[in-house]
């Protein structure tokens, strides 16, 4: 009978469980997300692990994510930047759970620019993965961004998460594509037209840099040029990818084009591809790392 340990992103969309045998991943279960649970958070953690519960119990269990949030699981605290590993690791929520000890991952807390609270659960260990994988990267100044529904750009000085920014960009295009009248479903996907629509978007948020007064060309070019639903997706995506992209490195700190060397992109693989687009289009090279890879080395 094998040893092993679980470790899981769960997040607001899904759960993703991963099996870790001598330091190696031997297999992967997805599950619901938090939003999905609906107040069963332990139920539907259940489910997912069921299969290899059937054989034996792992010896230790470690989520990062919406897991802690007050809604998940069990609640798991904030630690307060600046914040390096040992700092996260020491707030972790810790508990049994049917005989197997469980660490859910603290998030991070910080005081923003304008004096608010800005918060962040699942992409610290990203982060703090990110450096385990590559200790340069725990070395003098560097600028973490992390795509993807509440897009974060972390500045991180010698191993300790300093501050942070959240852009919460990808709820915003998914709202304008899927409940407002600027969207329109595609019958048969282009994937052309919506690489074309989303340069366009760029262009426009580099050219114009107003975002309100660009955002209705996605539903007049449909309607008086003849664009495609695709091309609108596109446009809308590359408009606010631009748009984020310009207000950071105008008004935030958080990078210049004389950093460039130091800005690192770590999430989906496309997603990633977008910003690296949107930076290098204003002359700021960047570069990725897996999201999966660093957050299981963030865990481990």
């Amino acid at each position: 009978m094998s040893r092993y340990e679980v470790v899981g992103d769960w997040g607001t969309s899904r759960l993703r469980l991963f099996r870790i045998e001598q330091g190696r991943v031997t297999a992967r279960h997805d599950g619901p997300g938090i939003a999905a649970a609906a107040g069963q958070a332990e139920a539907a953690f259940a489910a997912t692990i069921a299969p290899w519960l059937e054989e034996a119990a792992p010896t230790e269990i470690r989520l990062c994510g919406m897991a802690g949030a007050r809604d998940g699981w069990v609640e798991a605290p904030y630690a307060d930047c600046p914040a390096d590993a040992a700092t996260w690791r020491a707030a972790a929520a810790r508990f049994d759970w049917r005989g197997v000890p469980v660490a859910i991952m603290a998030g991070l807390a910080c005081t923003g620019t304008a004096g608010a609270p800005d918060l962040m659960r699942g992409e610290e260990t990203q982060i703090f993965g990110a450096i385990a994988r590559d200790p340069a990267l725990g070395q003098g100044r560097r600028l973490i961004v992390l795509p993807g529904t509440h897009n974060k750009w972390a500045v991180v000085q010698d191993g300790r998460v300093t501050s942070f920014r959240t852009m919460p960009t990808g709820e915003l295009f998914a709202l304008l594509r899927d409940r407002s009248t600027l969207g329109a479903p595609a019958d048969r996907p282009d994937p052309a037209q919506e690489a074309q629509g989303f340069a366009d978007g760029l262009r426009r948020a580099e050219e114009e840099g107003r975002l309100l007064s660009s955002l209705f060309a996605a539903r007049s070019m449909r309607l008086r040029d003849g664009r495609s639903a695709d091309w609108s997706e596109g446009y809308l995506s590359g408009l606010l990818i631009g748009s984020e992209v310009a207000e950071i490195l105008a008004t935030s700190g958080l990078a210049t084009p004389g950093q460039a060397d130091d800005i690192w992109l770590i999430g989906d693989a496309r997603l990633s591809v977008r910003y690296a687009q949107a930076l290098g289009r204003r002359g700021v090279p960047s570069e990725t790392l897996d999201g999966d890879a660093c957050s299981l080395a963030g865990l481990s």
